[in-house]
């Protein structure tokens, strides 16, 4: 690198010079004053002229006198020029025009030289870019030094049982004398499969951190390019330098960009990513595990790669890292929350019931939002209302107080808001609600009616279900209980209901009428089932079987939901009175006003 700038220094000095030699000659010839040529012969024959330097076009010299005024003119075919100059004895010389250093360093030297300065400019620039042209089959990973890596088991959670599989995978890494000694192989390769946010990419830095070796952190669309080869060159590139570093961990984020299953696409659509796959492929059998080098990656879609990837002596390992349970949001947030500045009376494990279903990421974002509340109304310490509202926050957007609704519009939302809140207290099956408020939220939300799980559930009944239909309907029914009339404000909600209905009818043979059938195939992986197209793998009289069964299984819990409201008539109509003064009801005094 020091060698390559001086080289660039001195060629700038160069340059300098010729540009400086090439202005001083210039501003030499500027001085000579031009005269025509039967002016200059005349003067010759006065013998004014001392002398000349006669080119092959041009003819250059000096008047005599103290004033020694130089002069240049277009030299004429004339034979008597050299016997005048020779009886005036004027001192004559020939020269060869075009000569000499600088008109070299002007016609050649400069030229070149800004060329040379030209393309190193060019190509800096491609090579900032994406690597550079002549980089095109550098991988583009990044290495953390083992001293970099500062992550360790200690800073994850929620995830003791990923954890554990990787503790061999670091005890190999520190250790791999006492694994080859007995004939062990440890795995080549190690799959992190779980939904997004779960702490795959921390846990394979956290492996790193804890065997104190190099880390190679790529993506996989870092591998993938438009010119075709470039990928299968990264691939040799990066298993290359890993060897060189070894022992140390490579990690491939998001798998499925470099990985999906072969012939998926149309013919001829994937050539570039195929041969980069291939290439993967043949590396991952090529290299000798023993000599430190794990190769680790993460993905949320393991259902599209390519089989090859995943049978044994390549990604043999498939750990699930997935969404924490209780215990395990609960200590993440204690992870998190040390390093924010906690009131006494702020409960993780209240922030830990409140969050179901929440990532890790999430549960940090909710942390970090409640620590911007506090800031925002100049408290010294966190509290639980900025907890509270940092979840409601992640789960529902902004409050937007400055929304201007009618009070027509208000009304109508309260009761439907009521409808959820009474419905699902009173069915025996469904979940308790924490809270209502009429604030609108985010970018349709007029209301809310958050729900809290009393425990985590793993398996629900057909009795859950239906409760859960029956208060996801109660804002509808309540509607036509009470104003007289439906509303577009249920879309959502009936669209959720429908989903719950289809699934007890299609996926969990939870019909009577259809009984223990599957009529959609598994589903794997992590993405929401709406990613996915419905399949149809029965005829058409079945299909309007299953159809009229969603119906009949709509129809029924919304019917209970109407039933429950109309029963339960002054009560809802104390409840929206308070919602309407206050605009937001906590479930305790909600469950005060209904006795449940």
């Amino acid at each position: 690198m020091k060698l390559d700038r001086r080289f660039k220094v001195t060629l700038l000095y160069v340059l300098l010079a010729a540009a400086a030699l090439w202005w001083l000659q210039s501003s030499i010839a500027t001085q000579k004053r031009r005269i025509p040529y039967t002016e200059f012969k005349a003067r010759a024959r006065r013998g004014e002229v001392a002398e000349v330097q006669v080119g092959q076009t041009m003819i250059r010299g000096r008047m005599k006198g103290k004033s020694g005024e130089l002069f240049e003119t277009v030299r004429i075919e004339d034979r008597d020029l050299i016997d005048l100059l020779e009886q005036k004895s004027v001192k004559s010389t020939g020269v060869v025009e075009g000569g000499g250093i600088g008109a070299l360093l002007l016609s050649w030297v400069l030229p070149i030289g800004l060329l040379i300065v030209f393309w190193v400019f060019i190509m800096r620039r491609m090579g900032q870019a994406q690597g550079g042209v002549l980089s095109f089959g550098k991988s583009r990973t990044k290495i953390v030094g083992e001293k970099e890596v500062s992550v360790t088991f200690d800073d994850v959670a929620g995830v003791d049982e990923a954890k554990a599989e990787l503790v061999e995978v670091v005890q190999f890494l520190r250790e791999p004398e006492r694994y080859t000694r007995i004939g062990a192989r440890i795995p080549k390769g190690v799959l992190l499969v779980g939904p997004p946010g779960t702490g795959k990419t921390l846990l394979a830095r956290a492996v790193a951190g804890e065997a104190q070796v190099p880390f190679f952190l790529m993506s996989g669309s870092d591998f993938v390019e438009m010119f075709v080869g470039v990928g299968a060159a990264r691939v040799r590139d990066l298993f290359q330098q890993a060897t060189e570093k070894a022992p140390c961990i490579i990690f491939i984020d998001e798998l499925d960009a470099l990985g999906k299953a072969r012939g998926s696409g149309m013919a001829g659509g994937h050539d570039e990513r195929e041969q980069t796959l291939n290439q993967l492929l043949v590396e991952m059998d090529g290299f000798d595990p023993n000599k430190g080098v794990v190769i680790m990656a993460a993905t949320n879609r393991p259902e599209i790669l390519d089989p090859a990837l995943l049978r044994p002596g390549r990604f043999d390992r498939q750990v699930l890292v997935d969404r924490p349970d209780l215990v395990g949001r609960e200590a993440i947030l204690r992870i998190h929350a040390a390093k924010v500045k906690l009131a006494d009376e702020v409960d993780l494990r209240v922030v830990a019931l409140r969050t179901p279903g929440f990532a890790g990421a999430d549960l940090a974002n909710v942390v970090n939002e409640a620590a911007l509340l506090a800031v925002r109304r100049d408290k010294s310490l966190v509290e639980m209302a900025e907890f509270e509202e940092a979840i409601d926050r992640v789960v529902a957007g902004l409050e937007k107080r400055g929304r201007l609704i009618s009070e027509k519009e208000r009304r109508i939302v309260a009761y439907h808001e009521v409808g959820h809140a009474v419905v699902g207290e009173v069915l025996p099956h469904a979940e308790r609600t924490h809270k209502v408020s009429i604030v609108p939220r985010g970018l349709a939300a007029l209301g809310m009616t958050w729900q809290r799980p009393t425990e985590d559930r793993y398996l629900l009944t057909r009795a859950e279900l239906n409760d859960r239909i029956a208060a996801l309907l109660g804002g509808r029914a309540a509607e036509s209980v009470f104003i007289g009339d439906i509303t577009t404000g249920a879309q959502n909600d009936i669209s959720r209901a429908t989903d719950i209905a289809r699934a007890m009818v299609r996926q969990y043979g939870m019909s009577d009428a259809l009984g223990p059938v599957a009529f959609d195939p598994e589903r794997k992986g992590f993405l929401p089932v709406n990613e996915y197209m419905p399949s149809c793998e029965h005829g058409g009289t079945v299909g309007d079987q299953i159809d009229g069964e969603v119906r009949r299984v709509l129809d029924e819990n919304m019917a209970r939901a109407r039933r429950v409201l109309e029963e339960r008539r002054d009560e809802v109509e104390q409840v929206v009175k308070l919602l309407l003064d206050k605009e937001q009801i906590e479930g305790d005094e909600l469950r005060a006003l209904l006795d449940v």
